[in-house]
């Protein structure tokens, strides 16, 4: 059934990744790290120096998200997804160094796809208008490293049936090439 969820647990290992394929609808449970530009930076910075990231990379998925401030008595903020071509120069290396998933909106660029090939990793679309449904999945939310980056610190959220769509795979598909050849008028 194409409307089947596929659930996954984080971490995700490099051969769950290389299973998914463009279309798939995922719940994902587990750990999932935030991080958008600023915070991709500072870690791509790290790994040049030789030093560690701020949480083990190995099998673990990053949520490109600055989520909004918590309200009293809630676990998290609105929680949607940022455009994902802004982490495109970090990427690739995130990849390199273990992380098997992304999350985010929009397509991702031609290296991270060679990345995501050549390691085994997935780029997963949330849906951007959603963020208070997305935010009702997140169970816990820490930040953990780069406080001074307020909404874009490095967090690490616990959640549970995460909605998510493959949108491009780890063997090249891309949902945002199929769905419009899919539906392009000869």
């Amino acid at each position: 059934m194409p409307d089947e969820k596929k659930k996954i647990q984080t971490p995700l290992t490099r051969e769950a990744a290389r299973e998914l394929k463009a279309g798939d609808n995922v719940l994902i449970t587990g750990s999932v790290y935030t991080g958008r530009d600023a915070a991709h930076q500072k870690m791509v910075d790290a790994l040049d120096k030789g030093e560690k990231l701020p949480f083990d990379p190995e099998g673990q998925i990053i949520y490109y998200v600055g989520p909004s401030p918590t309200k009293p008595g809630k676990i998290i903020g609105s929680a949607g997804p940022t455009s994902s071509y802004r982490m495109d120069a970090y990427s690739p290396r995130m990849i390199e160094v273990g992380i098997t998933g992304m999350i985010g909106k929009g397509e991702v660029g031609a290296g991270v796809v060679d990345a995501m090939k050549k390691h085994g990793a997935v780029y997963f679309a949330a849906v951007g208008g959603a963020a208070a449904l997305i935010a009702r999945s997140i169970k816990k939310a820490e930040v953990i490293a780069y406080d001074d980056l307020g909404a874009e610190a490095v967090r690490r959220m616990e959640v549970e049936n995460f909605p998510a769509i493959v949108a491009q795979d780890a063997h090249g598909g891309n949902l945002y090439v199929e769905g419009v050849a899919k539906y392009k008028k000869e």
